[in-house]
């Protein structure tokens, strides 16, 4: 049944999905140049609702001065900006997310998505911006930073899931064969199978990846392929995957600390393990001969692979410059979408 609700659903879930992505990538930005504490309450900045009231304020020792001397953290004006557009980038998100849970609410009967997905993306975001705050008021946590980061790329693929649906819902088949739905051959079942695994591997470099980052553990191996020199460095595995482990100043933000060199190493052993899996499932697809829209989707794996792994390498050889680290994480972002297109374009379209 054509519906005329379905290109405004689609146009506000791509429009939600980008919006997600560009706070995904802002959120690792603020985090890299230290500006996570940049306005100390949430969730404003230091009482206003932007950097330059608050700056105004402290200048004549009013309520922001205060708020300055309590936290024992002064006000940056650059920083506390940062800090500001990814909140105002995040509070845009959730408006939208709220208004495209309305619609799907409001459109139901016309089916265009799948209601209870939806309805579960504000939950998430209020969940999100519950430990959003907890970043600020638990002061950088590592496990409250990982899991909100971890929230952030859910509400991501979610949307992402819901806007493969729209897209895909366009080129709906009016009649499917019993082979497409009930019968998919032994290479395709094959395919299936290693990309979900590919999905699941990525899932858990994602973690390990906010775990590396949230710990400042990336400067802990400095060289490549080695790292420190020694193919198995000492390290501490305990401390560094303690879920209660804060950030030590004496750590030295990963030049030295035992537990960050375990912490970085095993982010590398889940590179390559990643690797293997994408390739693996890039390589099953393709030879289960897919074609149109699965088929792109596998390319696309392949490409962004190769290109997270090459702004990888790039970022260590070049020490860790703020850009490529930032890039590192929207490339993984990238990888993400890549690998749930995948894993949706290998099913046919329900009719």
């Amino acid at each position: 049944m054509f519906s005329t609700h379905a290109a405004p659903l689609r146009a506000l879930a791509l429009i939600a999905c980008a919006l997600c992505l560009l706070v995904v990538v802002l959120g690792a930005y603020v985090r890299l140049n230290d500006a996570g504490l940049s306005c100390p309450d949430w969730p404003g900045c230091y009482g206003h609702l932007t950097p330059l009231g608050a700056a105004a304020d402290a200048s004549q020792g009013g309520a922001a001065a205060e708020i300055a001397r309590r936290s024992g953290r002064p006000m940056q004006l650059g920083n506390a900006w940062r800090e500001m557009v990814h909140r105002y980038a995040a509070g845009t998100l959730v408006l939208l997310i709220l208004i495209l849970a309305g619609c799907a609410l409001a459109w139901r009967r016309e089916r265009l998505v799948p209601l209870s997905l939806t309805l579960a993306l504000p939950a998430i975001v209020i969940v999100q911006a519950v430990f959003g705050m907890l970043t600020v008021t638990w002061r950088l946590r590592p496990a409250i930073v990982t899991t909100h980061l971890l929230l952030g790329l859910t509400t991501l693929s979610l949307l992402w899931w819901l806007v493969l649906g729209l897209l895909r819902s366009r080129h709906r088949p009016r009649r499917l064969s019993m082979r497409e739905i009930d019968l998919p051959g032994p290479a395709l079942r094959l395919a299936r199978a290693l990309a979900a695994l590919g999905l699941g591997v990525l899932v858990l470099q994602i973690a390990l990846g906010g775990w590396t980052s949230s710990n400042y553990a990336a400067l802990a191996c400095p060289d490549l392929p080695t790292c420190q020199g020694s193919w198995w460095p000492p390290s501490d595995f305990h401390a560094g995957f303690d879920p209660a482990r804060d950030i030590s100043i004496n750590e030295g933000r990963g030049f030295a600390s035992l537990a960050l060199v375990a912490i970085q190493l095993t982010h590398r052993i889940g590179a390559v393990l990643l690797t293997v899996a994408l390739l693996i499932a890039v390589a099953a697809a393709l030879r289960a001969q897919v074609r149109g829209a699965a088929l792109l989707a596998a390319t696309a794996v392949g490409a962004a692979l190769l290109l997270q792994l090459t702004i990888g390498m790039a970022m260590v050889l070049r020490g860790f410059p703020l850009e490529l680290a930032t890039a590192h994480n929207a490339g993984a972002a990238l990888l993400l979408l890549a690998s749930l297109s995948l894993n949706h374009t290998l099913y046919p379209v329900a009719p």
